[in-house]
């Protein structure tokens, strides 16, 4: 077989992201509660977890009605590795995970022993969809110089053809431990949170091109205007932003260290150029600021900013309550994929239980 070159690998995965597409067209949209119903689901849910000895895992950029339940039941809010780390180490028989398959994938790597559901399975993510794993291991085998970081928003099957794998919070890190021992690295699947860490680190990285169809919408000419209309607030960004857009952030981290950012940095007003769902975690952490989101269209668009998950959105206190209730939506991971998969991802927690993470600014 001849190698793959890049305009193929490209051309590829441009026909894979139209993939995103028939997702949503397919996709079940939750139906929308009055305040009387939503309560009506919560207390529902809420006796369904004691008697299932069930725990919620909610991410933040879920619906903050959902992240509300996690706290009030026990259980936890914040990003796909905390989440994972959360269920494993918690007691419960059940772990119900509001989030995106991968995430619930990466509950169950973590807790072979536990029954893992969703209340959808239809939630995905692109970068997952634009990642899959026959066309990732060819390019694989083809550089086998290299060694394979992907990222979380994976599959299990992309995560057990790794060598590591890395949340936004550690990858930086990884990358400067890796380059330290005059390593090259194959990234996947995320192009602007690798050529990010490329830029920040100077490492000898080969990048997989896919991106978030969230933080790819943000835009630095909309994120200027803004900034002249709130000329002293932080920008904080998520590094899957585009490169633009993190050249003129004051804070470029991931959901945790923008969480961190906006409880310890002296502005009182912050543009956030990530998922607008972390911001019921922002007005927790920081109630006397004002956070604005960064634009991702222009003036006459119908949304400013239309920066939410579409897929996040698909979780429900309605759909929560059917899949505990019939315990529906299971994930399962095949056990020989699931030891392959664990193996990279214990490769990161041994490293960051070694090795104190910085908080990291603009680069």
């Amino acid at each position: 077989m001849s190698p793959t070159t890049a305009a193929e690998i490209t051309s590829d995965l441009a026909a894979d992201t139209l993939l995103v597409r028939e997702y949503l067209d397919r996709a079940v949209r939750p139906a929308v509660l009055d305040e009387e119903q939503q309560q009506k689901y919560r207390e529902m849910i809420k006796e369904l977890m004691a008697v299932k000895n069930a725990r919620l895992v909610a991410h933040y950029y879920t619906d903050p009605v959902l992240q509300e339940l996690a706290e009030e039941t026990g259980g936890f809010v914040g990003d796909s590795l905390e989440m994972a780390r959360f269920g494993r180490d918690c007691d419960a028989e059940i772990l119900v995970v509001a989030g995106v398959k991968f995430m619930g994938e990466s509950a169950k790597i973590l807790s072979p022993d536990k029954t893992v559901l969703m209340p959808t399975l239809q939630a995905t993510c692109s970068l997952d969809i634009a990642c899959p794993i026959e066309k990732f291991s060819v390019f694989c085998d083809e550089h086998p110089d290299r060694i394979v970081v992907v990222y979380a928003n994976t599959s299990a099957a992309v995560k057990a053809r790794s060598d590591w794998v890395v949340t936004s919070s550690i990858a930086l890190d990884v990358v400067e431990h890796l380059m330290e021992q005059g390593k090259k690295v194959l990234w996947a699947p995320d192009k602007h949170l690798g050529s990010y860490i490329q830029k920040t680190t100077g490492a000898d990285m080969l990048l997989w091109d896919a991106a978030c169809i969230v933080h790819e919408e943000f835009k630095a000419r909309g994120l200027n205007a803004m900034r002249k209309m709130y000329p002293d607030a932080a920008i904080l960004a998520h590094p899957e932003s585009p490169s633009a857009v993190l050249e003129l952030a004051d804070v470029v981290g991931s959901t945790t260290q923008i969480i961190n950012a906006a409880k310890n940095l002296p502005n009182t007003e912050m543009i956030v150029a990530t998922d607008q769902g972390i911001f019921h975690k922002l007005q927790q952490v920081a109630p006397h600021k004002k956070f604005i989101i960064a634009p991702t269209a222009g003036n006459d668009a119908t949304c400013r900013s239309c920066a939410q998950c579409p897929w996040m959105g698909m979780n429900s206190l309605q759909s929560l309550y059917l899949s505990l209730d019939a315990q529906s939506n299971v994930i399962d991971v095949a056990a020989e994929l699931a030891e392959k998969a664990m193996i990279p991802l214990q490769r990161m927690l041994d490293f960051a239980a070694n090795n104190q993470l910085k908080v990291r600014g603009k680069a």
